[in-house]
């Protein structure tokens, strides 16, 4: 059984994740110079661990409201697979990635090989605050590319996303928004360029409208990612696990959870998910429930 708080030790693990990764990368290129390349084998050895499977915080999940409303689909989430987007860097271990499914979304196929981002249904729509908090970054210059939803982009995003990743986390993320809502933060990325209404040092309620939904970072469509993290900066942040609050699934006011991938759910709004879980709309995801104090389990 998870405890209510993350243990130090996989915390810290997790924020050295990705140091661990460049130093061992660096000490196998320095093998070419002379230096011995059991060194550069050990601490690659040292990081695959701590990347796989040390550096895994493992808690009682945070009870946050959806940020989205309507007909939601899961492209990746922790209910079926840990690490969700299939790597634990950036924070990303319990990353949950949601597209809108209301019947016109494009599907994958070989042609149009791309398609604009006004052709999906989730461009353009509201995304709100899962908890009271206070802004602390945001990131809102990316543009909105073209989807890459066809068979043949979806090869070519391996490679794509792997540039994109140099230009650091917002490489990645797009367009964002990290809220600290107290012993956490929750990252909303994929934004639409332009759309955010918050700026640092903002305080939020849950239910606020902060953003849009947008094709920014790497993302095959437009879609909204939601992420918990220990830190404010992806960079060095360990994932977290979370939940959405009692009464988020329209048609079963007493179940929490988050979506499954590929199963589309109507979502509901934060007033009633607030109501259904008993704590105020402006308390969802207060600073009480990490680190030290129960929260409900899934």
């Amino acid at each position: 059984m998870p405890s209510s708080a993350p243990r130090r030790l996989p915390l810290l693990l997790a924020r050295l994740r990705m140091p661990l990764m460049w130093l061992a990368m660096a000490a196998l290129m320095a093998g070419y110079l002379g230096l011995s390349w059991w060194v550069g084998v050990g601490l690659l050895v040292a990081a695959l661990a701590v990347h796989l499977r040390l550096g895994t915080p493992r808690c009682t999940p945070r009870v946050l409201a959806p940020p989205v409303r309507g007909r939601w689909m899961a492209l990746t989430s922790p209910v079926d697979n840990v690490p969700s987007q299939g790597t634990h860097a950036y924070g990303q271990t319990y990353a949950l990635g949601l597209v809108a499914e209301d019947g016109t979304r494009p599907d994958i196929a070989w042609r149009p090989l791309s398609r604009p981002p006004e052709d999906f249904p989730a461009f353009g729509a509201p995304v709100y605050a899962p908890a009271d908090g206070t802004v602390v970054r945001v990131h809102d210059r990316r543009r909105d590319h073209r989807s890459r939803n066809s068979w043949p982009w979806l090869l070519g995003t391996v490679v794509e996303n792997t540039l994109r990743e140099l230009q650091g986390p917002s490489g990645l993320m797009g367009n964002h928004v990290v809220i600290d809502i107290g012993g956490a933060h929750v990252l909303l990325g994929h934004l639409r360029r332009g759309s955010v209404t918050v700026a640092p040092g903002d305080r939020v309620v849950a239910g606020r409208r902060i953003a849009a939904c947008g094709s920014s970072g790497a993302c095959t469509e437009p879609q909204v990612r939601m992420q918990l993290m220990d830190l404010g900066h992806p960079l060095f942040a360990a994932g977290l696990p979370m939940v959405w609050g009692s009464g988020w699934r329209a048609g079963a006011p007493e179940d929490e959870g988050l979506p499954e991938t590929w199963r589309p759910v109507e979502v509901a709004g934060g007033a009633e998910v607030a109501d259904l879980c008993d704590v105020p709309a402006g308390q969802i995801g207060s600073a009480g429930d990490y680190p030290g104090s129960e929260v409900r389990r899934t």
